[in-house]
């Protein structure tokens, strides 16, 4: 007799082969995924700063200043205008003023380009003032 053929073992070792093969480009692609994900969340620095300027109505007034969920200024202003600088940390920024005997909040959106913002106040109301 003639060597017979167990195509059932071949089938089994093909599979095996298969699914082995399956299994290393998979690692191959999640491998190549996670080190280019650590390059794009290397810390990125940028150039731009803020400058926002409390100009009147702030003076006597316990105020809190955030930009993004950050925490710059929590304090009662003794004397008009206020100014501080900060350097951009964000792709998007959003300057919260806070009046904190009220809790009334003011939303800002501010520019990618940084800049210098200024902002009064009348009554309850923080208005922005044309950019410099």
């Amino acid at each position: 007799m003639a060597h017979r053929l167990n195509t059932n073992k071949q089938f089994m070792i093909g599979n095996g082969l298969l699914a082995f093969a399956v299994i290393f480009v998979v690692v191959i692609f999640v491998y190549m995924s996670l080190r280019l994900q650590q390059k794009k969340e290397g810390e990125r620095n940028f150039i731009e700063t803020y400058t926002v300027t409390l100009v009147s109505g702030f003076a006597g007034d316990s105020t809190s200043i955030f930009i993004n969920d950050s925490l710059l200024v929590n304090q009662k202003m003794t004397e008009d205008p206020f100014t501080i600088e900060v350097k951009r940390f964000a792709e998007q920024s959003a300057l919260m003023i806070v009046d904190n005997a009220t809790e009334k909040l003011s939303l800002f959106e501010l520019s990618e380009k940084g800049g210098k913002y200024r902002f009064e106040k009348e009554g309850e109301e923080v208005k922005q003032l044309a950019q410099e």
